[in-house]
This record gives structure tokens, sequence and C-alpha cells, in this order.
């Protein structure tokens, strides 16, 4: 049963849900600072310290930053931010250093330094020398729905899809100098911390408030900002926080990505108001997708949730593309060009010693 901490809780997140505008858009994006020689990682705080923009802030790694964008009642103009934030930080790097867009460096072997931050004492005493492996890199994208019913329902069809967006934006095939045959190493780096993948079923807005003050209460986290599950509900923001998809190395195929997304969450929102969601899939089936998406990306098969059908990734996202088709204005051919040519495959060629200089000179492309 409730306490009444959990029962607060539970409200408050409802009506921080509702207080959010339907079909607004928010980013963050994590990126990597560099020296341009080596490739190897250099201090973030200088380059942050020298925009001065709130929007750009110091991440958990010594070597990693986070752009932040406003909310947006569109996805271009979340995109036109983020690409100026982006320019922002070049400029901000001087000529000793550059930013990059990796989701885990591709040369870097055993843990990164640690920010000589508060919050980063505490988890470094908590996860040892696992937080310092932590380089890894996202595209987080913010979707609201501004109702509680409908924002839980679009969580479990999102939850469903989370193999189908990473397959879409895996390109993190190299870590420590050498390919790991994965489209994206990222989720098995990340793996070694709790609360990551899949996240769990959440039969209402109350058993969520139980769950993570059955977490703090205990010690076991200082607040809810460490269920860093891979899609979750966002306390602060009351949004839904998908966080499955690879940071990508130009911000044209962040756009292409983050709008199929935005639209494809205006479809299940829909879906929910009609009643047609299927109830939710068992976590471990979607985590089997999930592992074959990391492995193949676009090219392998994915199976489905409730008959176990093996179909082509890229056949699953190209009818969730054309479902989603009529919520994105101007069409999303450019999200089904990602489909046919995925980057992965160009990084992949690139090799892991000619990747870095390459995702310097496309940042801010």
């Amino acid at each position: 049963m409730a306490d009444s901490r959990s029962s607060l809780l539970a409200a408050n997140i409802r009506a921080t849900i509702a207080s959010t505008v339907a079909g607004t858009v928010g980013f963050e994006e994590e990126l990597l600072v560099v020296h341009r020689g080596s490739g190897l990682p250099a201090d973030a705080a200088a380059v942050v310290a020298a925009i001065g923009d709130p929007r750009v802030k110091p991440e958990l790694p010594a070597c990693q930053l986070e752009v932040a964008t406003s909310v947006h009642k569109d996805v271009d103009s979340a995109v036109a931010e983020l690409r100026a934030c982006r320019a922002l930080v070049a400029a901000g790097c001087g000529p000793e250093v550059a930013a990059i867009a990796a989701p885990v460096h591709p040369l870097l072997d055993g843990p990164a330094a640690l920010s000589p931050t508060r919050r980063a004492t505490e988890l470094g005493a908590r996860y040892r020398e696992v937080i310092g492996r932590q380089l890894v890199s996202s595209l987080q994208i913010h979707l609201a729905f501004g109702d509680p019913d409908c924002t839980l329902g679009v969580y479990h069809a999102l939850r469903d899809l989370l193999p189908e967006l990473a397959a879409l934006a895996g390109a993190a095939p190299f870590a420590a100098g050498r390919d790991t045959g994965l489209c994206s190493v990222r989720p098995v780096v990340a793996s070694q911390l709790p609360r990551q993948g899949i996240p769990p079923i959440i039969t209402s807005w109350d058993q969520y408030a139980e769950e993570l003050t059955w977490l703090v209460q205990g010690g076991s986290v200082a607040d809810g900002s460490e269920w860093w599950w891979e899609l979750r509900p966002h306390l602060h923001y009351g949004t839904l926080e998908l966080r499955v998809l690879d940071v990508q190395a130009r911000t044209d195929q962040t756009s292409a990505i983050a709008r199929f997304v935005h639209a494809l969450a205006a479809l299940l929102a829909d879906l929910h108001r009609l009643g047609e969601l299927p109830p939710p899939a068992p976590t471990w089936r979607i985590a089997e997708n999930r592992w074959t998406a990391l492995r193949d990306g676009v090219r392998g098969e994915l199976l489905d949730l409730r008959t176990g059908e093996a179909l082509p990734a890229s056949r699953r996202l190209e009818r969730l593309i054309d479902d989603a088709e009529a919520y994105a204005p101007g069409g999303l051919d450019d999200v089904r060009a990602l489909v046919r040519n995925p980057p992965v495959e160009h990084l992949r060629a690139l090799g892991p010693d000619r990747l870095i200089p390459w995702l310097t000179e496309v940042f801010t492309a």
C-alpha cells in the first residue's frame, strides 16, 4: 500500500504531466571534447566556461558536456536550436581541442576521469570504477502529451518499439581502438550500471511513485534521476524521455530521427485515444530484440513481440515510417534514407583511427 510520500509523489507526477503542452518537444545531447592531435579525451570544463551559456553544461565524465534545448512546438525549431548550440560549442573549443558527437569514444581503453563535482564523488562511491567507464553519449528526446493517461499509454507503446529505434540510430561500432562487430556497443557499456536497458511495465502512476520511493528511502539512489532506463517518465519536465538513441555525428541525421520519433509519438497518442494500443509486451521479449538491434542494426531481424515472426528490422521500420508519415510535415524521406544507408556503415568504413578527425569536420553539419 502506498504511503504518504509515494501518494504525494504520484499526485505531483500527474500534475506535472498535465501541465505540459501536448506535441511539444525538446532535446538533450551528450558530446565529447577531445585533443585535436591525439583524439583522446580533453577537459570539457574550460569549454563550458568559455561558452557561458546555461544550455551547455558539464557532465559526469570530465571530457563530456551536455547541450539542452528549450521546449519547442515543432521538431525543426528544436533542431535549429541544437545546431546553434553545437556551433557555440565548436567556437568555445579553441585551437587545441574539438568537440565530437560519438556514442562511445572509439579509442579510449579503460575508465575516464570524472568531473570534480559532489555528484561525481557520490556516484563514484556508489558505483565504484564502473561509473568511470560510462563515457557514453545519447540523444535524448523529450515528448509531451499533456495527459497522464495518454503519457502512460504511449510509454508502453514506445517501450515495445525501443529495438526498432535503437537499430535506426546505432552509431558506435568501435571501442578501445577496435571494431566490436556491433552496430552500437553503447548499451553494452551502459549495462554495467543498474536500471539500464528496457524499462519495466508501469501499471499506474501510483505504482511508479511507490517504486521510486522504495529506491530512494533505502539509499540505493539519491533521487529519481538514477532511474536510467532507455525510456523513462521525467519527474521534473512531465515528459517521456527517450534515451535509447545513439547521439548522431551530424545534425541532419538527428533531424531525420527526431522528426520520425515525434511523428511516431503523435500516432501512438492517437491510437491510445482510440483504445487501439496493444497491452505491454514482456520485458524479456523486448530485450531479446534489443540485443539483435545493437548487434545488427537495420540489417538484422526482429521478432514480432506477440507471434514471434521474424522480419527484417528495415521492413519493420519502413512500416512504422509509413504509418507515422501523416503526422510529419514534409514527409519522412530523410529517415527512409537512413534505413537504406545506415550511417554506421560509413563509420565502420572509416575505422577507429580516421573516425575522430571526420567527426570533428561534420560536428556542425
